[in-house]
């Protein structure tokens, strides 16, 4: 479903709006990232993937998508009501009881769009991997992306996956690293340093491209389709995207406070005004 970009950057104020929204009616859920990740999220569902509806879950001949830092769900909900996955209205039920939306994505009641429960860190790149690999089994020319947190790459495992993409050139892989510097304990430099991760990625085989602008939306759709021409090649493609945490709401932004923490009445409202849009198509 591609979109002009002039739509699009109407669209990422509404999925910020929808990711504060849902996060203030339960006091519960990670706005920090979903914010920060709004232009990804948007590039890729309106521009770059290519993606069948109705949905279903074998995804053949489709492009594939992973969320593997699956706390920052509220985007990722968000972006699939609003390109048509289920109904908008449905965002309303966010973690509520017996509800399709939980504050992890999981895959038993059958929420299009999901094909992997996540939120369980470090487990997402090895899933991607795997799909990756069984459309290449299957003649499948389509491509899998999956999208990481920065302070994610602190797991083991995905040093794992990363070394065994490599050796066995899974070369229809695109991850994107959600580069914000922060995470739910502080700075990620101050937690547990990624050091120089370019090189560290380089170093392990894969084709590494950063983009220091990740909060640019035509920036972003242009790192994401230059990735695409790199595939094919022998080599999985990761993307560094520096992103700010919070970013559209000036008091979310330079800190890791609102990694998971829920606007009150007064804080919604200061960013909604913020986020204004002429004719909101609120749920």
């Amino acid at each position: 479903m591609s979109k002009s970009i002039e739509e699009l950057k109407s669209l990422t104020t509404q999925i910020r709006r929808d990711i504060l929204r849902m996060v203030h009616a339960v006091n519960s859920g990670h706005p920090g990232g979903s914010l920060g990740c709004t232009e990804y999220f948007t590039a890729l569902y309106g521009k770059v993937m290519n993606y069948k509806l109705p949905f279903t879950m074998e995804g053949k001949n489709e492009d594939l998508f992973f969320l593997s830092n699956g706390h920052i769900s509220p985007v990722f909900y968000s972006t699939l009501a609003r390109f048509g996955f289920f109904p908008v209205e449905e965002l309303k039920t966010f973690r509520k009881l017996n509800s399709r939306l939980q504050g992890h994505p999981t895959t038993h009641e059958g929420l299009p769009g999901i094909r992997i429960a996540s939120g369980s860190l470090g487990q997402g790149l090895s899933v991607a991997i795997g799909a990756a690999l069984g459309k290449k089994l299957d003649g499948d020319k389509s491509l899998v992306y999956t999208l990481h947190g920065d302070g994610e790459l602190q797991e083991g495992q995905i040093w794992e996956a990363l070394m065994f993409a490599a050796a066995k050139k899974v070369d229809n892989i695109i991850a994107t690293i959600d580069y914000n510097g922060r995470q739910i304990d502080g700075d990620t430099d101050d937690v547990l340093s990624l050091g120089d991760l370019h090189a560290k990625l380089e170093a392990f085989g894969w084709k590494v491209l950063n983009e220091k602008n990740g909060n640019d939306l035509e920036t972003v759709v242009s790192i994401l389709e230059r990735a695409k021409l790199e595939t094919g090649n022998g080599k999985p493609v990761v993307i560094i995207l520096h992103t700010e945490m919070g970013f559209g709401v000036d008091y979310m932004m330079g800190t890791h406070s609102w990694h998971g923490k829920a606007p009150n009445d007064a804080q919604l409202d200061t960013a909604f005004k913020q986020l204004y849009l002429e004719a909101p198509a609120d749920y």
